[in-house]
């Protein structure tokens, strides 16, 4: 037998709250970084080839490291998980400023990445619970939280930067006070955990066949993200000849674009679906990508951009929260999902630079479109993420006992959190 797992929570608004506030410190974290890259840069003496190898580490201690997180969620619960990776990932924040060289900044930025690509996976299986006992689409709100708190936490680094802080004192002062203000928030998280007589997922979990194909348009999404995000200010430069000051604004441009769009992404949601609203953000991420294939001046380009940004920005939390609907432990699905959608971040800047290379950045940012057209025919992969839609399948009783509600009370709160 099966039952949908839609319990009410003891504490909605807290558990809601929360879990938004786990999210803003999440991304609070990664904005801190970047804008300490060009003091790492100077303070190394790196080559840009130097450093872009430095950079991919994270990504690949991310993608490396969200196929264990399952086995921690499963194994500590969901709430003690967060709070013990979310706190691990603030004080990693710490560690790349005290390198001494390019080595063991590439070793030390694969542990930064690692334990933010396990805090993220279970951030998300605990949103995904989350919006799945209040009946309605929160993911969305969710992403935008981590974009917001990686917009403020931005402004202070390039505060300190500006007085000239040094680095190392700035990033361990924030790493504590990170993980220090994650303690309460974590204990407003209601102790969902997975039921006894459920099977643990493997200690090393490749995703799940039923994951791929949500992943891959998790992929199409973050590939637009990732090639704008990086490249909007050089093809602007470049391409349309604006100014230096124009292309370099255009990165926080185009990340208020994204978190704008995903704070007001539930209400789309909600009212059209999750399927309706993929489509709609594909064919407007589309239009954006044709506009900047075609523009030659900013005034074109930079709505181009803007909308590319409008278009994907529902995308992943939708993808998470259709993942954390395959299977008695979303954990494991998400942490496949997250694998496939964030490897796209990794290649994104490489493959629009190759292509860029061989032909031009125009015909880079001409595959960008495709992929964002694609997101109108995979847009059906998401349907699990509609509200009303199956919850995860409960194993059934040993010997026809009532496995289902004990599930039920479990995640609901009743059980220890470990």
């Amino acid at each position: 037998m099966s039952v949908t797992t839609t319990e009410p929570l003891a504490d909605p608004r807290r558990s809601r709250r929360s879990i938004a506030l786990v999210f803003a410190v999440h991304g609070a974290v990664s904005g801190t970084f970047v804008t300490r890259i060009p003091w790492l840069q100077d303070r190394l003496d790196l080559s840009p080839g130097q450093l872009g190898l430095a950079l991919v580490m994270p990504a690949v201690g991310s993608s490396l490291a969200m196929p264990l997180a399952g086995r921690f969620v499963h194994r500590y619960g969901g709430r003690a998980a967060v709070r013990g990776l979310i706190s691990l990932w603030c004080l990693a924040l710490a560690l790349p400023a005290l390198a001494p060289s390019l080595p063991a900044l590439c070793a030390v930025l694969l542990v930064y990445g690692a334990t933010a690509g396990m805090a993220d996976v279970a951030m998300n299986a605990q949103g995904v619970e989350i919006e799945q006992r209040l009946g309605r689409s929160i993911m969305s709100g969710l992403h935008g939280m981590w974009s917001v708190g990686g917009l403020l936490a931005s402004g202070f680094g390039i505060l300190a930067a500006h007085l000239s802080l040094d680095a190392r004192l700035q990033l361990a002062v924030t790493a504590l006070v990170l993980a220090a203000l994650a303690q309460p928030i974590c204990r407003g998280l209601p102790a969902l955990r997975t039921p006894e007589e459920a099977e643990a997922p493997p200690h090393f979990a490749l995703p799940p066949r039923s994951s791929l194909l949500i992943g891959l348009v998790g992929f199409c999404a973050v590939f637009g993200e990732g090639a704008s995000m990086d490249w909007s200010g050089v093809y602007l430069k470049d391409v349309t000849g604006a100014s230096a000051t124009v292309a370099a604004a255009s990165y926080t441009a185009f990340a208020l674009t994204m978190a704008v769009s995903r704070l007001a992404g539930d209400a789309a949601i909600r009212r059209l679906g999750a399927v309706r609203t993929t489509r709609l953000g594909g064919a407007v991420a589309t239009l954006g990508g044709v506009l900047v294939v075609v523009a030659d001046t900013p005034a074109v380009a930079i709505p181009g951009f803007a909308l590319i940004g409008v278009g994907v920005a529902v995308v992943v939390p939708l993808a998470f929260a259709a993942a954390g609907r395959i299977g008695t432990n979303p954990s494991q699905a998400i942490a496949g999902v997250a694998t496939v959608t964030y490897t796209s971040g990794l290649v994104a800047p490489a493959v629009i630079g190759a292509l860029a290379q061989a032909t031009s950045l125009t015909v880079s940012f001409g595959l960008v479109t495709l992929l964002a057209l694609a997101l109108l025919l995979g847009a059906g992969a998401l349907r699990r993420a509609e509200p009303d839609s199956p919850a995860p399948d409960v194993v059934r009783a040993p010997h026809g006992g009532d496995a289902a509600a004990g599930r039920a009370r479990a995640l609901s709160g009743d059980a220890p959190t470990g």
